[in-house]
C-alpha cells in the first residue's frame, strides 16, 4: 500500500493552502491525512502510451512525446482526435495526468471516460473538461451512465487552472460505488442502489477512452460562447498513464480476495475523504441533476442516498 510521498504530500498542501474559501479546519484535517491516509495501493509505475492504448480516431492530430510516456492531443478545423485502451476492464482504478487547453477554449471538450462500448444498454463514467473564455474558471462535467441509462450530469468548478500544469484525474469503480477523484480529493460519488431499483455498472467490462473535440453548441454556457478558431490549434496533453483491473471478465472480477479495490477500506470514503467531498460540493459544485427541479420534481432515488 502506497502512502504519499512527503514532497507530493508538500505540493499539495501547498496547493490547498492557496485555495479561495478554505476552512482552516478542512486543512488541518488534510494535513494530517497526507500523513496517515492510504490514498493508493498502486506502486506499479505508469504505463508507456503504447503499452495499453492505441489512436482511434486521427492519428496525425495525437503525437507522442518522451518516449511514449505521454502523448499531445490536437484539435484543430479538420478534427479532433482520440485514443482508447487496448484492454477493457472489470472493476478498479484508472488515472491519467492531464494538463488541459491553456486561454481560450471556449467550445472545445477534453474527454477522459471508461464505456463499455455498446449500442444498447451501454455503461459510461465520464470526465468531461469543459473550456472556457479566459480568465473563468474550468469546469468539469461527470456522468454516469448504466444500463444505457444517463442523464446524471454533475459540473463543478476547478479551484486551480488545469492548464498551468498537470493535475491527477482518477476514478475508481468497484462493487460499492463509484469515485470521481481529482488529485486525490473526491468530487463525486454513485453508489450502486440496485437495491432499490437504479442500475448501476457491474455487468460489462470498460475501456479507457479520451478525445478532444468541437462542441460548441454545448460546452461553453450552455452553447453561448462559440470556437474562437483563431486561437487553433488547440492542445492538450497527457501523461503517468495508470491502470489497474481485471482483465479477465466478470469470472475474474469475482475472486475478490485478490483485488485491492474490494478491500473494506475502499467501499466507502474515509472521514477525511469525506470532508474534502463535502467541501467540494459546497464551494465549488455549479450544477448537479438530482436538484435540478425542471428535470425532476422528485429527486432520483439514488439522489437521497449520501456517500
Amino acid at each position: 500500500m502506497k502512502r504519499l510521498s512527503l514532497m507530493s504530500s508538500s505540493l499539495l498542501l501547498l496547493k490547498l493552502l492557496n485555495m479561495a474559501n478554505t476552512s482552516l479546519s478542512f486543512l488541518l484535517l488534510i494535513l494530517v491525512a497526507l500523513f496517515t491516509q492510504q490514498l493508493s495501493p498502486s506502486v506499479a509505475k505508469p504505463a508507456t502510451f503504447l503499452q495499453d492504448f492505441h489512436i482511434t480516431w486521427s492519428e496525425a492530430h495525437i503525437k507522442q512525446l518522451g518516449n511514449s510516456t505521454g502523448i499531445q492531443l490536437l484539435l484543430d478545423q479538420s478534427s479532433g482526435c482520440g485514443f482508447a485502451s487496448k484492454s477493457k476492464y472489470t472493476f478498479g482504478m484508472v488515472s491519467m495526468k492531464i494538463k488541459l487547453i491553456p486561454g481560450d477554449s471556449a467550445g472545445t471538450v477534453t474527454a477522459f471516460y471508461m464505456s463499455s462500448d455498446t449500442t444498447a444498454n451501454r455503461d459510461e463514467l465520464d470526465f468531461e473538461f469543459l473550456g472556457n473564455r479566459s480568465g473563468q474558471p474550468y469546469t468539469v462535467q461527470t456522468n454516469v451512465f448504466a444500463r444505457g441509462k444517463g442523464d446524471r450530469e454533475q459540473r463543478v468548478n476547478l479551484w486551480f487552472d488545469p492548464s498551468a500544469q498537470f493535475h491527477t484525474y482518477s476514478i475508481l469503480w468497484n462493487r460499492r460505488h463509484i469515485v470521481f477523484y481529482v488529485d486525490d480529493i473526491p468530487i463525486r460519488v454513485y453508489k450502486n442502489n440496485e437495491a432499490k431499483g437504479v442500475p448501476y455498472p457491474n455487468s460489462q467490462p470498460m475501456g479507457i477512452y479520451s478525445t478532444l473535440w468541437e462542441a460548441d453548441n454545448w460546452a461553453t454556457r450552455g452553447g453561448l460562447e462559440k470556437i474562437d478558431w483563431s486561437k487553433a490549434p488547440f492542445y492538450a496533453y497527457y501523461k503517468d498513464f495508470d491502470i489497474e483491473g481485471s482483465t479477465n471478465g466478470l469470472a475474474g472480477a469475482a475472486t475478490r480476495s485478490n483485488n485491492w479495490w474490494d478491500a473494506p477500506s475502499y467501499q466507502q470514503l474515509s472521514p477525511v475523504q469525506a470532508r474534502s467531498y463535502r467541501w467540494v460540493r459546497v464551494n465549488h459544485m455549479v450544477y448537479d441533476y438530482c436538484t435540478d427541479k425542471t428535470r425532476h420534481s422528485v429527486p432520483p432515488p439514488e439522489c437521497l442516498a449520501g456517500i
